[in-house]
């Protein structure tokens, strides 16, 4: 799915799931609609980690580019090594799988893959003796589909940070020498911040990371393997560039937690982030967004430093009407979150993360911050009680402008020898979940429609067909939900 999800990063969620309510094709469309591409197939706009492994390849010497995958059969006489990246390539990910096992049906990414796979150009190529390389950050999967593995042919997984690793591999696959099934990059094999490459095409909606790792560790998460690194500003700026040359004018500021740039451990500190953003604003025409922050270092740097105000008001706020970020709230059970994910809310103490997450979820609805916030169903360690108390602390949230998202416990990072959670261990708690958030995201979602997004004239199309498919939802959850919860009684 080469796609910039009409810009606004929020709809790519849309791809996670099957389509609902709509042909599939009309689904494509809103979700993920095809981008712009030069005569040879090349995107203007591309995924961000197939950038950085564009740009490794071409400073090693290669002759490599992105192609967009209807693009590919005009490649088939040159092309010797096909690498692919996907960020749910089976849908086993979150929300993917939750989505899957909710509906029955086979969410849009595992099937447009599929379909890929099993073109006549990603055939006819591997006929012709072309290499497959699989990487990106749902990798992991194929340890869980190796009969895919074996019958599409695919020569090499890789797993992790792929810079120090993919220049060899590639010498390897071209000279014709043996390649290995699968290889594992761990923290230690982590690139440093010299080894790390300036993209040389657009990213997709301007995607920049200022910084790679995690100093939280939450257990089910393998990002908090990795080292904390934080860019440069001049590669920051460099990457901004390459994306303004290209067209792309906003900017996403990419971290796992953007407030703890610059930071001092996990306490945000006000000069690097405050010089962070007045220098991306300077650079940037449109809009600026986070791809992810803690819902503790929103805390922190608003009461302590009035740094989220002063971040909004006096430098995001002047060119734009909001900004959005992931944030993850996960459980809202004290017990629970002090045993998976004990410094989620450092610097406070994890008895205190569900005052942690309603006073972040405020100072975010008071500063134009619209919070796409996640949670996990069947935690290990999780029990009845504490679904019980997340499906109370939710009517917390409900005064605050946000979408939140439930997912089912997928096996990753410290946890991944632990066994999913699916559909039929759902119990009358998890449904109490799935319908409070339903209706928590329903309500702001049509009133984030009517106040801040796609409120453009030529995005009326989109805005029409994401409405309808609110009004959908609303209906189908209204017929589906007291017969579920009658099920489960029962």
């Amino acid at each position: 799915m080469m796609s910039n999800h009409h810009g606004r990063e929020f709809i790519g969620f849309m791809t996670t799931g099957p389509a609902i309510g709509m042909p599939e094709r009309v689904w494509m469309w809103l979700a993920a609609p095809k981008v712009e591409t030069d005569e040879l197939g090349r995107p203007r706009e591309a995924p961000y980690g197939l950038r950085k492994i564009e740009a490794k390849l071409v400073d090693a010497g290669f002759n490599a580019a992105i192609v967009d995958p209807d693009h590919l059969h005009k490649h088939l006489d040159t092309m010797k090594v096909l690498m692919i990246g996907h960020h749910d390539y089976f849908a086993y990910g979150p929300p993917s799988s939750e989505w899957w096992m909710i509906t029955g049906k086979e969410p849009v990414n595992r099937r447009s893959f599929r379909r890929f796979m099993e073109s006549p150009a990603v055939r006819k190529a591997k006929e012709k003796g072309v290499k497959i390389i699989a990487g990106g950050p749902a990798a992991w999967q194929w340890l869980w589909s190796l009969e895919e593995w074996q019958k599409w042919g695919v020569d090499t997984v890789i797993d992790g940070e792929a810079e120090k690793v993919v220049v060899d591999l590639a010498e390897r696959a071209l000279s014709g020498g043996p390649l290995p099934d699968y290889i594992y990059v761990g923290p230690q094999d982590s690139p440093s911040i010299e080894e790390i490459p300036v993209i040389k095409g657009a990213s997709v909606n301007g995607l920049v990371e200022i910084m790679r790792g995690c100093p939280r560790g939450c257990k089910f998460c393998s990002v908090t393997l990795r080292p904390l690194r934080y860019m440069p500003f001049d590669k920051i700026e460099a990457e901004i560039k390459v994306n303004l040359r290209n067209g792309v004018k906003s900017v996403i500021l990419h971290s796992e937690d953007v407030l703890l740039y610059g930071a001092d451990g996990v306490k945000p500190r006000p000069e690097p982030l405050i010089k962070l953003h007045e220098r991306v604003r300077r650079l940037v025409p449109g809009t600026i967004a986070w791809s992810h922050a803690s819902l503790a270092a929103v805390k922190y740097a608003e009461e302590k430093h009035r740094l989220v105000s002063r971040i909004m008001n006096d430098i995001v706020l002047t060119n734009q009407r909001f900004l959005g970020v992931e944030v993850g709230i996960e459980t809202l059970s004290p017990r629970l979150a002090k045993i998976i994910m004990p410094a989620k809310s450092a610097p406070y103490p994890a008895e205190k993360w569900p005052d942690v997450v309603e006073d972040a979820f405020r100072i975010m609805h008071e500063n134009n911050i619209i919070p796409a916030g996640t949670l996990i169903l069947g935690l290990p360690e999780e029990r009845p009680e504490d679904v019980e108390m997340t499906a109370e602390m939710l009517d917390r949230l409900r005064p605050y402008r946000s979408l939140i998202v439930p997912m089912f416990f997928v096996p990753m990072g410290v946890l991944k020898n632990r066994d999913w959670f699916k559909r039929n261990l759902l119990r009358p708690e998890h449904v109490e979940v799935l319908k409070r958030t339903l209706l928590h995201s329903l309500y702001w979602a049509e009133d984030i429609l009517s106040k801040f997004y796609l409120r453009e004239p030529h995005m009326l199309p989109v805005r029409m067909g994401i409405e309808a498919f609110i009004k959908y939802a609303r209906r189908k959850a209204e017929k589906m939900l007291p017969k579920i919860e009658a099920m489960l009684r029962a």
